[in-house]
């Protein structure tokens, strides 16, 4: 096993808009950044996978309607500090970079020549303040980013390189006197790269956390395959404080094709009329919020849903767009027409059957307003981070705006730092020792890590999903961690590789959100957990051929 060194002013780890928007602001500063992917190009990301859109100002709207809204949609469990922040700041950074430097085509309201943008709702929303493009939002955003950033001399990316651990003063010097300061500090990055075999050493002023959320560890998901939560374990390993983890946002309405990976359908389209109905042909959701009906926050309608599978025996509801969407359902939203008719889904003239699945985590590494995390030198922004906007559910469209607005203030906070002298010397970086590689037992098999794989998937699905028990909360922490045990000793004893890493990190991110979630005992927002009596219902058994990861 090889190793190399090279240094950089900000280390960024994740190609998303969080990622993406903070390299280029960081770079148009005049600092030198290095960009990294785990995905063999920059915009395989869950922000290029998002349908909805992002929010902005609607008519009529103000900063007190959408702290408000994002309040209700969090079960006021929010960190006031940054709901209010977003709420003054963010839309200000949409149109500052999305609108007038990158010039992201969102929708106008009559056609591209109108000045006005056509903005729509979505589910716990008080008022239409949605941008969007078509249904494939985060696509057209990510590309302009990534171009962006790509036309950047200052910006290095490296694709196909994977993030093995965080290096920090206590944990990676070989100064003896290091580990007696009291400050510990991020210095950077072991990255693994696969083509060369390869454990890169970055060594860094600043290190970012773009990394995204941790949805692959449940059996059903939106998010890109590989999205297990790398960043928020390196971050806790590093010392840094890690909140929330309990929150796993599901989203109501996915594609339910048996064996296929899950397909966003999105909110918006229950924003533009579409209804949810049972496999009886029962439009539902008044029966569980009166007044919101299908538009309810989405930690209800996934409870929701989950109740009517159960009740009636059924392993998926139908979501009736056809009949209630009056807008041209092609035009309006291609992506999600082309996909379901692809499955042989005529979506203008029948129903779509869909489940939910595990969509976005509102925990992960406690940051402030600017992204800095309880550890010096190292940020989080995106999903990754818990900045304490979403509380304990995320209102829908705000996510891609926290990432923008966290990208870029900090950005802003690292460039500041750096101009005004706060940086490393290199006699601190050059203590800091290269990967000691793993033993030499080549034992990687396909089989047995897809196994593990499987174990992980459907106890996340089945003990911590949408509704959870004590009962299966214990038992999935107790499962989980003699699986971590022998993970990490197959860990140490072979070399690392993508799929070895991934695996380490699934298993303790998995651990971490059960263990958080059997703290809390009762319910709120996205964790809801019931009484040990009646723990027997459960989601219906899940056929072999939906074991898809």
């Amino acid at each position: 096993m090889n190793s190399v060194r090279k240094e950089t002013e900000c280390l960024i780890i994740g190609t998303g808009i969080a990622g993406a928007t903070c390299a280029l602001m960081a770079a148009r500063a005049g600092i030198r950044v290095c960009l990294l992917t785990k995905r063999p190009e920059s915009i395989m990301t869950n922000t290029n996978r998002a349908q909805g859109g992002i929010v902005y100002r609607g008519n009529n709207d103000s900063n007190d309607l959408l702290v408000s809204d994002i309040l209700r949609a969090g079960r006021n469990i929010n960190s006031i500090e940054a709901v209010e922040f977003l709420a003054k700041n963010g839309p200000d950074v949409v149109k500052e970079v999305l609108i007038d430097e990158l010039h992201v085509n969102f929708t106008h309201l009559n056609g591209p020549l109108d000045e006005d943008f056509d903005l729509t709702m979505e589910g716990a929303h008080s008022v239409s303040r949605i941008l969007y493009s078509a249904d494939n939002t985060g696509e057209v955003i990510e590309h302009a980013l990534m171009d962006a950033v790509e036309r950047q001399e200052n910006v290095e990316i490296i694709t196909d390189a994977t993030a093995v651990d965080l290096i920090t003063l206590h944990h990676h010097s070989s100064d003896i006197q290091a580990k007696y300061q009291l400050e510990n500090r991020c210095l950077g990055a072991y990255v693994f790269l696969p083509r060369t075999k390869e454990v890169m050493t970055i060594l860094s002023q600043y290190t970012v956390l773009a990394t995204g959320g941790l949805g692959d560890i449940y059996l059903h998901t939106t998010n890109e395959k590989g999205t297990v939560g790398d960043g928020m374990v390196m971050a806790q390993r590093a010392g840094a404080r890690v909140i929330n983890m309990e929150f796993m946002q599901f989203h109501p309405t996915t594609l339910f094709i048996p064996g296929a990976r899950r397909f966003l359908i999105s909110e918006a389209v229950r924003g533009e009329g579409a209804r949810l109905k049972n496999l009886r042909g029962e439009y539902f959701m008044e029966r569980y919020n009166p007044e919101l009906k299908d538009l309810a926050p989405r930690d209800e309608v996934a409870v929701a849903i989950w109740e009517e599978m159960i009740q009636n025996s059924e392993d998926h509801v139908l979501l009736d767009i056809a009949n209630y969407v009056t807008e041209d359902i092609p035009t309006r939203f291609p992506t999600i027409y082309a996909t379901c008719k692809e499955a042989g889904i005529d979506i203008t003239k029948e129903p779509v059957p869909v489940v939910p699945a595990a969509h976005y985590f509102c925990g992960g590494v406690h940051v402030d307003i600017r992204g800095r995390s309880s550890v010096k030198g190292l940020y989080a922004v995106g999903e990754v981070s818990c900045t304490g906007l979403h509380g304990a559910n995320r209102l829908a469209s705000t996510s891609l705006l926290e990432g923008l607005t966290w990208g870029h203030f900090a950005a802003k906070d690292i460039v500041a730092r750096i101009y005004s002298g706060e940086t490393v010397k290199t006699s601190v970086f050059t203590p800091v020792h290269d990967w000691i590689p793993a033993g030499n037992m080549e034992n990687e098999d396909p089989a047995l890590i897809a196994q593990d794989w499987m174990a992980i998937k459907n106890t996340m699905w089945n003990y911590v999903g949408i509704v959870r028990t004590t009962p299966r909360l214990k038992r999935a922490i107790e499962d989980m961690r003699h699986m971590y045990l022998r993970i990490e000793e197959f860990y140490k004893e072979t070399p690392v590789s993508t799929d070895i890493i991934s695996l380490f990190h699934g298993t303790q991110s998995a651990i971490m959100v059960a263990e958080a979630a059997l703290r809390r005992r009762t319910s709120v927002g996205c964790h809801f957990i019931v009484p040990s009596r009646g723990s027997a219902r459960s989601f219906p058994a899940i056929r072999g051929d939906d074991l898809s990861f």
